[in-house]
């Protein structure tokens, strides 16, 4: 039998009568070697009291200095319990097995969580002796400077992250709170953890929202709860008895989040919704998501950050859309999407959440098609005959140029060095200038040289690990940038463009090209 046994939050009157008669037996078969009691740490008022009862008993606060974090922590007593438990083989029987922990045994203690779920796994029965938790006496204590609402959620502060992630299996990490119900953080014990809930916080709540600082709940005449702005947290003392109150926001302070834009989408779509969005089907819809993808490549671009973030907010919405329609029909909702590409990423990327080693790049992609295949094998639908096959038709020219060089290389179809490929552009340029040498061109020939011409650039942008639609692109916006300024000197000058000479047209882009220099703008437009 393990017996776990609750300490209550503070001082000796937090702790209930069976708990206390459950640590005094415990005492007495430790101090006659017929049992052990065992303390997670002597940091907590009560354990003064029970030193003045004379009771005997061993902690694990040396284990606090060496392990490295709290979960090595919190399985390394798991373990010592674990193994004290275990019976003799040259006893009759095993010896009980006592563990206190500050509060109440099932709430905020992994140790006892650990220590259950190996006891079960081994047939080792546990017994749960109560006392009032940090919960109960945090609660009161803010509920004295603020009223507390129902509806409290209760969380680690330790769990709480400033950025969503996964851990190594691919599972969901999430530091976002319900900011509609109050919130009651623990593990806030030292000026790291608090500075860690305070930023984690930030994202949810205003800098300057009013949260409840609890310390020394439970513990008569040093109980404190104060009002502190939250940006303000990692600046007040805290100790392993604090933990923090966060009021719930009203309504008009709360972040939109991803729910309530599928939520507006479906209400646009709703029959007393908006008639424009009610008439859009996904075919209608095409047009508008390659306008938003290309506005979104615009603003990357442009080096406007401003502008990005809202052009992903158009191009998530194109999103959304399509998938309230297929939910309409039944066939798929928005969930449905966000699961695939969750396990179609944690699946492709075993080197990251499995256990496969790769050197670089090359051997991620070779792994990401490996990866495909097996997935498509099994499937209705034959795996593509061609490797060549599923590039998208409707990519630019170049973009598709660039796939399907990609796509050749992966199967080994390349130039064996860089210079082989500087001389393929040679030799195309040479046949494409023999075509236009001739008396009369062909021009059939001519495109056909032509796009020879192009898709070696193409493999040159490859080798040198740049895109050519972005080389293009950039090119582009210098020339609109250099042709605009020649445009306004004109003005400048009160005429109109077509009256200027070629060299004055010249002599003006030049002064452009020199401003540019002197005022760089993103590296790729320069």
């Amino acid at each position: 039998m393990i017996t776990l046994i609750g300490l209550g939050a503070g001082d000796a009157d937090t702790l209930s009568r069976g708990a206390e008669r459950a640590l005094r037996t415990a005492s007495d078969l430790h101090a006659g070697g017929r049992g052990k009691l065992f303390l997670r740490t002597a940091r907590h008022p009560v354990v003064e009291t029970l030193r003045e009862w004379g009771l005997h008993f061993e902690t694990f606060d040396a284990l606090y200095e060496s392990a490295s974090d709290f979960s090595t922590l919190y399985a390394s007593i798991a373990t010592h319990i674990f193994t004290e438990a275990q019976p003799n083989p040259a006893a009759d029987a095993m010896l009980p097995i006592a563990y206190a922990v500050p509060g109440h045994p099932l709430i905020a203690e992994e140790s006892v969580r650990q220590i259950r779920e190996r006891a079960a796994t081994a047939g080792i029965p546990t017994h749960i002796v109560s006392s009032g938790s940090f919960v109960e006496a945090s609660l009161a204590a803010a509920g004295a400077a603020l009223g507390v609402d129902s509806g409290v959620d209760v969380r680690d502060a330790l769990t709480l992250t400033p950025t969503d992630t996964v851990d190594r299996q691919g599972a969901g990490v999430t530091g976002r709170v319900d900011v509609s119900r109050g919130l009651l953080l623990y593990h806030v014990h030292d000026g790291a953890s608090a500075s860690h809930a305070k930023l984690s916080l930030m994202r949810d709540y205003p800098d300057d929202w009013e949260v409840i600082l609890v310390r020394h709940a439970g513990v008569a005449g040093q109980e404190e709860a104060r009002r502190i702005p939250l940006f303000r947290l990692d600046r007040e003392p805290v100790d392993h008895l604090t933990s923090v109150y966060i009021p719930p926001l009203p309504p008009p302070l709360r972040r939109p989040a991803f729910a309530e834009l599928v939520g507006i989408m479906a209400r646009l779509r709703a029959p007393d919704g908006c008639p424009w969005d009610r008439e859009q089907t996904h075919s209608t819809l095409k047009k508008y998501f390659i306008e938003e993808t290309y506005e979104v490549i615009e603003a990357i671009d442009a080096d406007n950050p401003d502008q990005l973030c809202e052009e992903l907010g158009d191009a998530l919405l194109q999103v959304v859309f399509h998938a309230q329609l297929a939910s309409e029909e039944g066939i798929f909702t928005i969930d449905d999407v966000t699961a695939r590409i969750v396990e179609k990423l944690v699946r492709r990327h075993p080197h990251v959440f499995g256990e496969l080693d790769v050197t670089d790049s090359d051997e991620v992609l070779r792994n990401w098609e490996r990866i495909k295949r097996e997935e498509k094998a099994g499937r209705e639908t034959p795996w593509r005959e061609s490797v060549l096959d599923g590039v998208p038709k409707g990519l630019p020219a170049l973009m598709q140029a660039m796939e399907i060089s990609k796509r050749a290389v992966k199967v080994g179809f390349d130039w064996g060095a860089f210079e082989d490929v500087q001389a393929k552009l040679d030799e195309e340029l040479a046949e494409l200038r023999a075509e236009l040498a001739v008396a009369v061109p062909n021009r059939d020939a001519i495109f056909h040289e032509l796009g020879d011409l192009l898709f070696t650039v193409v493999q040159i942008a490859r080798w040198q690990k740049l895109d050519p639609e972005d080389a293009l692109r950039a090119m582009l916006t210098r020339f609109s940038t250099r042709f605009r300024h020649v445009e306004r000197r004109a003005r400048e000058c009160g005429r109109d463009l077509t009256e200027l000479s070629l060299a004055e047209m010249d002599a003006y882009w030049e002064e452009a090209k020199a401003q540019s220099r002197e005022t760089p703008g993103p590296a790729h437009l320069n």
